[in-house]
């Protein structure tokens, strides 16, 4: 590793969500000494972000560009040679997504993402963990808003509670902003496959916990006096990623409950939002109507720098303990693009630059599990809010 030519390789940095990832790290570079290249399909289109970075920075002139396709695995390869971690943006990872982490296991590279499919995950864990774990090459997936904000959200409340005790803790997200066209490919796709994405899931999730008892909260729509909102099960891939951490780490006590719900102001907006997410989820399941929908929004497009900059995200945690009761919460602003850029980014330069002070871990792995406080730090640095706002 000492040899690699760059701390991190950007794969897909011609992408929408991948340009903001670029952009970041050259403002980012002004202040932490670390080096970094820009991988993707089409030179041209490389030199055209490498142009765009350095009416930032002028000495983003001198970034270098790596040609490579996610369908070429030779390619795939040497990109992984070159670098300490390989950040990556390219999905629907189910379609895209697999090759470049065999590349990355191969060649002994740490490897970072911002999927948010749970058919993508589950298959990296049944087919991937047990080589990665040899080869000591960390596999972190979901590193934006899924699921960052929770996965970390929870170990930074377990900080407040009491050690040993028996914890129960329920996530609320509450977010706004708009989606990019790969968001949406993404979305479409996992919503296609949802019977495959059960059946890996239930054997990915076969994980020893020490005797230790880790399991969801059952489902339930209730309205919350503390939030003044409903809180509606939210069946996203953070859960999971939670439990996942759960399963891994001690810290997280003898018996720990998760709930995970999207904190919704009004009952009108929770109807028709629920319509509109089953209208999505039966079209997707015929193949007119997908390809139908995939058209809607292509990948590519997203949202204005004007429209991101009014966005907002919170999740609130509402924890308790053995008679401890306690409320945090992570915040930030544009949850999709601004956000998850930064976070994806402090993700893969925690693993790059901060390798001496994190947990001696390897595998298909969880934020939380492979990078812990030392990355809570880092996003705290870089402007996300952890902080607890009722003490109980």
């Amino acid at each position: 590793m000492s040899e690699r030519r760059f701390d991190v390789v950007v794969f897909g940095a011609t992408g929408f969500t991948g340009k903001l990832v670029a952009a970041y790290l050259t403002r980012k570079r002004a202040r932490e000494p670390f080096t970094f290249a820009l991988a993707g399909r089409s030179l041209e289109k490389l030199e055209q972000v490498r142009a765009s970075l350095a009416a930032i920075d002028p000495g983003a002139a001198a970034i270098e560009l790596l040609v490579a396709d996610a369908s070429d695995r030779a390619s795939l390869e040497a990109v992984a040679a070159e670098a300490r971690v390989v950040l990556t943006t390219v999905g629907p990872f189910a379609l895209h997504g697999e090759p470049l982490v065999a590349a990355c296991v191969a060649k002994g590279t740490d490897y970072v993402d911002i999927t948010g499919e749970p058919e993508f995950v589950d298959r990296l864990i049944v087919g991937y963990d047990e080589a990665a774990r040899a080869a000591g090459v960390r596999v972190v997936n979901c590193c934006g808003f899924d699921s960052i904000p929770h996965d970390l959200g929870v170990l930074f409340t377990l900080g407040a509670l009491p050690k040993g005790a028996r914890i129960t803790i329920e996530g609320c997200v509450r977010s706004s902003g708009t989606y990019s066209g790969g968001t949406w490919q993404s979305a479409v796709n996992a919503f296609a496959h949802l019977g495959e994405a059960r059946r890996r899931a239930r054997e990915a999730r076969r994980a020893a916990t020490g005797g230790r008892s880790v399991r969801g909260v059952r489902p339930s729509l209730r309205w919350e006096p503390r939030l003044s909102s409903w809180l509606v099960p939210l069946p996203t891939i953070d859960p999971q990623v939670v439990l996942r951490s759960a399963r891994a780490l001690d810290d997280y006590g003898p018996e720990f409950r998760y709930g995970h719900y999207a904190q919704v102001k009004h009952l009108s907006t929770l109807v028709g939002g629920a319509v509109a997410l089953a209208g999505i989820v039966a079209a997707a399941q015929v193949p007119l109507a997908r390809r139908a929908l995939e058209r809607l929004r292509p990948s590519g497009a997203g949202p204005s720098e004007a429209e991101r900059a009014k966005a907002r995200f919170a999740v609130t945690f509402l924890a308790r303990g053995d008679g401890v009761s306690l409320t945090t919460r992570v915040s930030g602003g544009d949850a999709g693009y601004d956000e998850t850029a930064k976070m994806l980014s402090e993700s893969a330069l925690c693993l790059a630059r901060d390798r001496e002070r994190l947990p001696a871990r390897a595998g298909v792995l969880t934020p939380a599990v492979a990078m812990g406080t030392q990355l809570i730090a880092r996003l705290q640095a870089a402007g996300l809010r952890f902080e607890t706002v009722d003490p109980g």
